[in-house]
């Protein structure tokens, strides 16, 4: 291994994962030196982050997973939740039709249908190499004999043991005792061990039907969820073809819906392909400005347009990607003032945390670009004692107010309304970018909606201004989603005359520490080297090859 001493730039020339989790990135390295490939190594990688991140990693969540491999075939796989079948579009008001606050994000009527393991088997069933059992079996090992609890964990348990008012998560982090583990002590899960030996051992069905499966719905049923056999019985992740733009010289392969991460991402490098970038410098002024119109562009369309494929078949997403519409967007900036953000007019203003990601490569030079997620960090914050998983609260993520959208940013439209089975609008945006018809950019991040954005600024670093990953991953990023209508940004890293400007043009922002944890990789075929950087605000993450 060769690495750099300075930056958290480091090199492979073999394979490489990163992860949110360094022991999981560990695990999946191991993968690619039994033999692995690049799916095989991200089912491992997958499941060990279920282990080490449980704030993020999940079996009790879902995802979306974006391959391509080095003759330019690229696919996809759709685990994203799903609503109940019992769901309604009004599960969240009351009898005057008034929304109940929290209720879409707190409890188990917050939960969706989870996807984690239909994804990852039905990946194993189309592309993996190695036997499904040995790629499961390090999770396994995990969760038995335990590990280490870091800094971040050991913070995690101090306060939900003290504080948290659900049983399972005072009890989550004690090993049986009551008492919250310090960072080092040694942390074991013997029923979530238990729950993935039932994987590991029975593929698919060892979640969604049997054993599991039974006992889930009971502790739905027995403490007010909707989640039933019949729910886990019927989900299916789906393999959909990728979205697909191009960027100048290079292409670009994302995920289509429910994500909107791909059809946002893709119009905005569609318009800052029509920059002039020496007029306007990175960091910039204008930069910023002109970044931030056209997030404010791409996020309005995201609003009105995009949901679940399966009950939208009309969604223009070949429209929305298209350069022509790009065109039209930009055509319509306004080069010294910010536009104003109507939640009337929706696609008009031209005339009309927590989630995890890791990026992995295999010696072949083959790629998968994984997000999953539980919503919230720690999802609902619940879970069934007998089965050790946290539930997602991603029903949050669906629109709760039928018809209601507000400066708030609160969106009500038709394509994002709970219907029973429907899989709710993610911002996930795992991504792979091809040179030459071969995979050279594998990245992304969490963040929420701002998962667009800075995953889009980081393709923008690479692609434009030729900077390394960890340069590209840890430079000045924005956020602007068009509601609310501001803009946030990383402290000390914007300067503050460019703020001062800003808001002489009318924006109106707001500090945050970080946007997104991104994880990256760049193949150099030239060298025959894979670069790799985790972002430093992922406390436990890292970078593992050989």
């Amino acid at each position: 291994m060769l690495t750099n001493s300075v930056y958290a730039q480091t090199y492979y020339q073999n394979g490489m994962v990163v992860s949110d989790n360094v022991i999981a990135s560990e695990v999946g390295s191991g993968i690619l030196q039994k033999g692995g490939n690049a799916i095989d190594a991200s089912i491992a990688t997958a499941f060990a982050l279920a282990v080490v991140h449980p704030q993020a990693g999940n079996i009790g969540g879902g995802g979306f997973l974006v391959y391509m491999d080095t003759t330019g075939f690229s696919t996809t796989f759709d685990f994203r939740e799903k609503a109940p079948l019992t769901a309604t579009r009004d599960m969240y008001l009351d009898e005057n039709g008034d929304y109940i606050p929290g209720i879409n994000h707190d409890g188990l009527l917050a939960v969706g249908v989870p996807g984690t393991v239909a994804g990852l088997y039905l990946a194993h069933q189309k592309l993996g190499h190695l036997p499904w059992s040995e790629l499961v079996q390090p999770s396994v090992e995990l969760a038995q004999e335990g590990f280490p609890l870091s800094y971040t964990l050991a913070r995690h348990a101090a306060n939900y043991t003290k504080n948290s008012d659900d049983a399972f998560m005072r009890n989550f982090f004690t090993n049986g005792s009551g008492i919250p583990l310090k960072m080092g002590e040694t942390w074991k899960q013997p029923q979530l061990a238990y729950v993935l030996e039932k994987i590991r051992d029975e593929g698919h069905d060892g979640f969604y039907k049997g054993e599991i499966a039974r006992k889930l719905a009971h502790y739905m049923a027995e403490n007010g969820g909707i989640i039933t056999e019949e729910d886990l019985a019927s989900y299916k992740a789906v393999e959909r073809v990728p979205l697909t733009g191009t960027y100048k010289d290079f292409d670009i392969v994302s995920m289509g819906p429910p994500s909107s991460g791909g059809a946002t991402l893709i119009q905005m490098m569609n318009m800052m392909e029509l920059v002039d970038f020496e007029e306007m410098p990175f960091n910039s002024t204008q930069y910023a400005h002109f970044i931030a119109e056209v997030m404010r562009r791409a996020y309005s369309d995201r609003a009105e347009y995009l949901g679940d494929p399966d009950f939208n078949p009309d969604m223009p997403v070949d429209r929305l990607t298209s350069k022509e519409h790009a065109y039209k967007r930009f055509d319509n900036i306004d080069w010294e003032n910010a536009s104003a953000s109507d939640s009337s007019k929706f696609g008009q203003l031209y005339d009309g945390e927590s989630t995890t990601h890791f990026s992995v490569i295999d010696k072949e030079g083959n790629a998968v670009s994984l997000t999953y997620t539980l919503e919230y960090s720690y999802g609902a914050r619940t879970g069934s004692p007998e089965l050790g998983f946290i539930l997602n609260n991603e029903m949050g993520d669906f629109n709760a107010i039928p018809g209601e959208t507000n400066s708030s940013g609160r969106i009500g439209t038709l394509a994002n309304q709970i219907e029973p089975g429907k899989r709710m609008l993610s911002s996930m945006s795992p991504t792979i970018v091809a040179k030459d018809g071969k995979p050279y950019l594998v990245i992304g991040t969490p963040g929420g909606r701002t998962i667009i954005n800075t995953t889009f600024q980081t393709v923008l670093n690479v692609l434009e201004f030729d900077m390394r990953i960890d340069h590209a991953i840890e430079a000045m990023k924005i956020h602007h989603q068009w509601l609310p209508d501001r803009i946030l940004y990383e402290e000390n890293l914007l300067s503050p005359d460019v703020i001062s400007a800003l808001e002489e043009m009318g924006h109106s922002l707001v500090p945050r520490t970080s946007l997104g944890r991104m994880m990256g990789i760049i193949h150099d075929w030239e060298q025959g080297v894979f670069i790799g950087a985790s972002d430093s605000a992922s406390p436990d993450g890292g970078v593992a090859g050989y």
